[in-house]
């Protein structure tokens, strides 16, 4: 293995910016199937109040 952390890399709920650096702000329950986590990048997640990201304009 190399030296350097793997860190993931996903697109913010928000701005849908790919970032090196994702917060999680919520997570999507199914009632069928898998649910999902949803991720802000670190200026998002700043004002992003629990539960907004699920009823955004984007999802």
């Amino acid at each position: 293995m190399n030296d350097h952390e793997h860190r993931p890399v996903r697109m913010c709920v928000w701005c849908e910016v790919m970032t090196r650096e994702p917060v999680l702000v919520a997570e999507v329950h199914q009632g069928t199937g898998p649910g999902f986590n949803v991720y802000a990048c670190p200026q998002c997640a700043e004002w992003t109040k629990p539960d907004e990201a699920t009823s955004g304009p984007v999802l």
